[in-house]
């Protein structure tokens, strides 16, 4: 009876978990586009990005461009499409200082530091991300 017990216990157990992730079934509105691209800071349309705090948009990469921001203890690099959305012509995001908002009639606001969203706390997902490394005067953006 122990015997059965045990088993039927750890069935529960094995068969409640999920492997399927709520919040990343909802974020699949952007497509899954590769980037590759070499970004040097010697160059004068990345100057600003020698400062921390100053994002600058790159167009032509990602979904609908990738922002690139200097942090002050790095870089890090977002898409500029909205993950909220379908894509559309809203949804593209307009930097103003170092937040993105999407054009849409709900105005999404994301932390172009962090990704994360600011004005909506429903919102499920953040900016997509792409991976930063740097060497010397040289970011090499890809996913």
């Amino acid at each position: 009876m122990k015997k059965i017990f045990l088993i039927t216990i750890a069935y529960f157990f094995l068969t409640s978990c999920s492997n399927s992730d709520d919040a990343n079934n909802n974020c699949n509105f952007l497509p899954n586009i590769g980037v590759n691209r070499t970004i040097e800071l010697n160059l004068p349309q990345y100057n600003q990005l020698n400062f921390p705090s100053n994002p600058v948009p790159i167009p032509d990469e990602g979904v609908r461009g990738i922002i690139v921001t200097n942090t002050g203890t790095g870089f890090v690099a977002f898409d500029a499409a909205d993950p909220n959305h379908v894509l559309s012509t809203c949804s593209t995001l307009v930097i103003s200082g170092l937040e993105g908002t999407c054009s849409c009639d709900d105005q999404n606001q994301y932390s172009l530091f962090t990704g994360q969203p600011l004005n909506n706390s429903a919102l499920r997902c953040g900016l997509k991300a792409y991976r930063v490394e740097q060497s010397g005067n040289t970011l090499f953006i890809s996913n």
